[in-house]
């Protein structure tokens, strides 16, 4: 079968283009070029010559074609864009997430299927099964990766069943360690590489420099919420709409305590960068106001105007990747749930309404944000995804 691997450098990627290699398939290596500004990038985190490089010297080691493909303009307009965007909003993208779905199994599956592809390859740490329904017609099922610790399937979690049929990921069943002892054993290259950090394709960036290509520095007020000014609902006293619903907050409720350069460069939960101090305790952003350009604050991780029992994705962008488990208005089905990386599944449940999809904790959540994508998983098997409203 020939197969087109995405080759990003890392050795992630590496071992899974030498694990398709042994099992003895036609295997290309395909680097994308997807950024050029090197401005905002933290010292040498990142650079994409030295990454080509390294993909082209594994293609080399492999004895496989390789090629390297320019996707800048397309990022710039599909990812790029919508980052700034939705933090010109006060919302929080994951441009990881859309990274894969419009350009890793969107452009990068076009490209290979050009070259005669019948499937692609990437490094990610998850697993992927067919199932067939009982109308005969496969189903394909994203699955967590074998390693909990570091399981990707949440950045897949936008992908279709189009771009799963196509999808391979050769490293799904291995741990991390396990993989970087079998890329020393076949004498990889980038073996010892260090593991990349940061945004997608671009590395690790001063995210302030990063944003301010854009969005213009405005300074605004600092207003911190004493906890006792907010009243954190039982799931007994409130409905479900009201529970998916951040606190309302003014600046009658609090005092200034700073100033800040724009209310677009924070989020719900965030500590670093308020640069205000005297406190008991550490202060966290608890909400943000794009229109007035105030941000708010609250002492300590337990604020409760951090914390929130439900969270709502609108009907327009509730995405099943397993279409299969799609509910209709007033059903309701038990998951697991997250709305960030790493974030360890919780207990809860859905319910579907006219104006969308609820996710309904059993435990208070902290630091849910506009923006994010959250994510509901039946065992290990990951049915469907979507933004997070306000």
């Amino acid at each position: 079968m020939r197969i087109v691997v995405g080759l990003s450098g890392g050795v992630d990627s590496s071992v899974a283009a030498l694990t398709l290699v042994e099992q003895g398939h036609d295997v290309i290596g395909l680097f994308m070029r997807n950024w050029h500004d090197e401005s905002v990038t933290i010292s040498d985190e990142c650079p994409w010559i030295d990454d080509s490089n390294d993909a082209m010297l594994v293609a080399e080691h492999l004895g496989i074609p390789f090629q390297v493909i320019d996707f800048s303009k397309e990022y710039h307009e599909r990812i790029v864009d919508y980052m700034f965007h939705e933090y010109e909003q006060g919302r929080t993208p994951n441009p990881d997430v859309l990274c894969n779905r419009e350009i890793k199994f969107d452009l990068f599956l076009d490209a290979a299927k050009k070259l005669g592809a019948e499937a692609i390859a990437t490094g990610h740490y998850c697993r992927k099964s067919t199932h067939i329904l009982p109308d005969c017609t496969p189903e394909y099922r994203l699955i967590a990766g074998a390693d909990p610790n570091k399981d990707q399937s949440y950045f897949l979690c936008q992908l279709t069943q189009e771009q799963l049929k196509y999808a391979m990921f050769p490293i799904g069943e291995m741990l991390k360690p396990n993989l970087r002892e079998t890329a020393r054993k076949a004498g990889l290259p980038n073996a010892d590489k260090k593991d990349s950090q940061g945004l997608c394709f671009i590395g690790k960036v001063r995210l302030p420099d990063f944003l301010q290509q854009k969005l213009k520095v405005k300074t605004g007020d600092i207003i911190e919420i004493p906890s006792n000014h907010l009243t954190f609902q039982t799931r007994e006293n409130d409905e479900l709409s009201e529970r998916a619903k951040a606190f309302v907050l003014s600046p009658e409720m609090g005092e200034k305590v700073g100033t800040h350069q724009g209310a677009h460069f924070f989020t719900v939960g965030q500590r670093k960068g308020l640069q205000v101090g005297g406190k008991v305790e550490p202060l966290f952003v608890i909400g943000t106001d794009v229109e007035t350009n105030i941000v708010y604050v609250g002492q300590s991780d337990q604020h409760p105007g951090l914390m929130r029992r439900a969270l709502k994705i609108d009907s327009k962008n509730i995405h099943w990747l397993l279409p299969s488990h799609t509910l209709m208005p007033g059903q309701t089905s038990t998951y697991s749930l997250r709305f960030r990386y790493r974030q360890p599944l919780q207990k809860g449940k859905i319910v579907m309404t006219e104006e969308g999809l609820y996710l309904d904790f059993e435990a208070p959540q902290k630091g849910i944000a506009a923006g994010q994508f959250a994510v509901w998983y039946e065992e290990d098997r990951l049915v469907g995804s979507g933004p997070i409203e306000v």
